[in-house]
């Protein structure tokens, strides 16, 4: 089962529900070309590894294909309101009769990947366990405690990426470790940004990606049991 659900305010979010009914919760964040199908299929992906997945649309509605759309979208994207926005679906998962557990996970792609970690360490009393695909903090922001962090967090990283190289996912992973928290990132050989995007055809790598997905759910299931 997967939909659209309304999230409290003036936001939405698509929902994925597993076989089962029930499992684990995990909040999706989006590249920056919006609340697209790819992320929707991801959703669904995760809802048939039996979790339950929900994606909030940051963009209210609105998804491009065109890189420099999608840089200004990003651009004018409220950090606030993210963050309020990944916050509200994270608490609507853990209000969900479908969702076990204590806390939820969150995974992010790109500029997902980034707020997946922003908000891990704003919000660790619901966010359990954070998955940043390719994702660092490219926004003039203060640097977030990572001692706030309420739980591990496991990043995937490309080889060959100018957005997010392997020295700035090793630096990110220094930072969170040396302030208590446990993290460990695992850099893909032979992988470009984007890698596990599957409508991305000229960087997608599949194997990479299902290695990546097989350790990430693994990881959430032990982190939010």
């Amino acid at each position: 089962m997967a939909g659209l659900i309304p999230l409290p305010g003036d936001g939405s979010g698509h929902l994925a529900l597993p076989p089962a009914g029930r499992g684990p919760g995990v909040v999706v964040i989006q590249e920056w070309w919006g609340l697209n199908d790819q992320i929707e299929e991801t959703c669904e992906d995760l809802a048939a590894r039996g979790f339950v997945a929900l994606a909030p649309d940051l963009y209210r509605g609105v998804e491009t294909a065109e890189p420099d759309e999608a840089a200004k979208l990003m651009m004018a994207l409220d950090m606030e309101r993210a963050a309020a926005d990944i916050g509200a679906a994270a608490d609507t998962l853990l209000a969900r009769p479908e969702v076990e557990g204590a806390k939820v996970g969150v995974m992010g792609f790109c500029m997902g990947g980034g707020l997946a970690l922003l908000i891990a360490a704003e919000r660790g009393d619901v966010i359990g366990a954070a998955v940043p695909f390719y994702g660092v903090i490219p926004w003039p922001v203060p640097a977030p405690d990572w001692s706030r962090l309420g739980g591990p967090v496991q990043g995937h990283y490309a080889e060959a990426d100018a957005s997010a190289d392997p020295a700035a996912a090793a630096a990110l992973e220094a930072a969170i470790r040396a302030a208590g928290g446990e993290a460990e990132f695992t850099v893909h050989p032979g992988t470009q940004h984007a890698f596990a995007n599957h409508h991305r055809p000229e960087v997608y790598d599949p194997i990479e990606t299902a290695r990546a997905m097989d350790a990430a759910t693994a990881f959430l299931r032990t982190a939010l049991a």
